[in-house]
């Protein structure tokens, strides 16, 4: 199990790098278990993998889905090499162990040792590793069109997210927004013949301050956020600037609309442009990823919580690929090993022990469902 991690780790699979590496890993390790499995692969590197373990059909199947792209590991904090998988002191640092190698690794660590031991099942496994899913969720959105519609019916989908053992059930989304302002260049000397862009964004950012966007408060949730985070104008110190963006990171709630916060945006600055009609603005959609919320009190959940000892469910702030298989119509769970807090942070880690507690976790949970 930890040479299948530390190779995970080693591949190195950032959206620079592409995940055909990972996937591969991946494929020869089912392969050593007679576990067949196809990768999808596009644009050279890009890669989905998709193994799946028949049945008698008794039962209704399960899917694990699970992610093998990871974020960058920066320049800065790290004491250890960020891909070459070092153990120590009963973990395995390195970029992509606890998000989401670790769950990766238990996943088909689980599946692996099931099948070995010759178990006979009365449902279908399917398990999906998608790309993208730290960038623009382009590998669950090219399952669910391309193979979405042919899987068989499913009982529960259960993403090995870092979850620290937590059984989760709700996040709320996300909507990525670049607001661009744009004016006429001149040059520095006579700003008066041009229309400064950054000047336009500056009423773009007086609007937002005083803005809220409508929601109900959810129960588990709380509210919806919106912060301004990046923004960029100008090119030259001595050229009126003729373009301005900013990037908005809004978390949003079940239940809202993406759209009809986009069309607020759009009245706030056609009123800018009545106050000056060389104003121009426009907002586009960077990425956006729907709230999940999962019914915490039916029968998939209930009997999941039993099988692993939970008390209960509870919600996160981050936000996973989860609601792109919603349209599945079987209950999403979110539980994995590692913890959250490390996840995108210099010297990622995750505990040995936990590995192997999660092995057995999801091969409890396998068994309780498909046999």
């Amino acid at each position: 199990m930890k040479k299948l991690l530390r190779k995970l780790v080693q591949a190195e699979s950032t959206t620079r790098t592409g995940e055909l590496a990972a996937a591969e890993i991946i494929s020869t390790e089912f392969a050593q278990s007679g576990i067949k499995s196809t990768i999808d692969r596009w644009d050279k590197n890009r890669a989905n993998l998709i193994a799946q373990i028949n049945s008698g059909g008794q039962n209704k199947a399960l899917l694990f889905v699970c992610h093998l792209d990871v974020v960058e590991p920066g320049h800065e904090g790290w004491k250890v090499p960020p891909f070459e998988a070092i153990e120590r002191d009963g973990r395995i640092y390195g970029r992509g162990s606890a998000d989401m190698k670790g769950g990766i690794t238990a996943v088909v660590t689980a599946l692996r040792q099931l099948v070995d031991s010759g178990v006979k099942l009365e449902g279908d496994i399917i398990l999906v590793a998608v790309a993208g899913e730290e960038t623009d969720s382009c590998g669950a959105k090219r399952f669910m069109r391309d193979l979405g519609g042919g899987l068989p019916e499913l009982c529960g989908v259960i993403i090995p997210e870092p979850t620290d053992f937590e059984v989760v059930t709700a996040h709320r989304g996300m909507l990525w927004l670049k607001v661009k302002t744009r004016g006429k260049a001149a040059h520095g000397s006579t700003p008066q013949l041009g229309t400064n862009a950054i000047s336009s964004m500056r009423a773009v950012l007086n609007e937002l301050e005083n803005y809220k966007i409508p929601f109900e408060p959810h129960k588990l949730l709380g509210g919806c956020s919106m912060s301004i985070n990046t923004i960029s104008g100008g090119r030259e110190i001595n050229v009126v600037p003729d373009e301005c963006s900013i990037g908005i990171d809004i978390r949003t709630l079940p239940g809202q609309n993406h759209q009809e916060i986009i069309a607020d945006l759009e009245r706030l600055f056609a009123k800018s442009k009545q106050a000056n009609p060389d104003f121009k603005a426009e907002v586009s959609v960077i990425r956006e990823v729907g709230a999940l919320e999962t019914d915490s009190s039916c029968d998939f959940v209930k009997e999941f919580c039993s099988v692993v000892g939970a008390g209960g469910t509870r919600a996160v702030g981050f936000t996973t690929d989860g609601p792109n298989f919603v349209g599945l119509g079987a209950p999403v769970v979110i539980f994995g090993p590692g913890k959250s807090e490390l996840c995108h942070k210099p010297n990622e880690y995750i505990e040995l022990v936990d590995l192997e507690k999660a092995v057995e976790y999801y091969k409890n949970i396998i068994l309780k469902f498909l046999t």
